[in-house]
């Protein structure tokens, strides 16, 4: 199964940007511990600060990858255009968040994304994303 991983803004300092909430590992070295354990997936991974890159990459997904696990991160509560893009396009996305954002400021507590997505994780830290890809490989179980 081929899924791409989608990381927005800020998420490229993980590991040293507020280690308290987001964790000390970096996701490179992540995301290679994640494609060891998750074999039976063929996982892509793309991280922009850009909410037109991220749209274009959503676009893109639309019949080249069966699924997208998508962090985007502060666009989450801020883009109409990030959530029409997950409404546009067929492939299932499932949003994901490392940090509880509901124990967070109030303005986190609000999605665009949510209401079109397959699910939403949150609040388990780097393993939100094993949690987004295993949904899409035991979806026939």
């Amino acid at each position: 199964m081929k899924l791409l991983i989608i990381n927005g803004p800020n998420l490229n300092l993980l590991g040293s940007r507020e280690p308290d909430i987001y964790g000390k590992q970096n996701f490179t070295t992540y995301f290679i511990k994640l494609q060891e354990k998750l074999q039976e997936a063929e996982l892509e991974y793309f991280q922009s600060n850009i909410e037109g890159e991220i749209i274009d990459k959503l676009h893109m997904a639309e019949g080249n990858f069966e699924g997208v696990v998508l962090n985007a991160a502060a666009y989450t509560h801020t883009s109409v255009g990030i959530g029409d893009a997950v409404k546009a396009i067929e492939t299932p996305v499932v949003e994901v968040h490392i940090s509880n954002t509901y124990s967070r400021e109030e303005y986190r507590h609000r999605s665009f994304i949510a209401p079109n997505a397959k699910g939403v994780i949150i609040g388990f830290g780097l393993q939100s994303y094993e949690l987004a890809i295993m949904s899409f490989l035991l979806k026939d179980q």
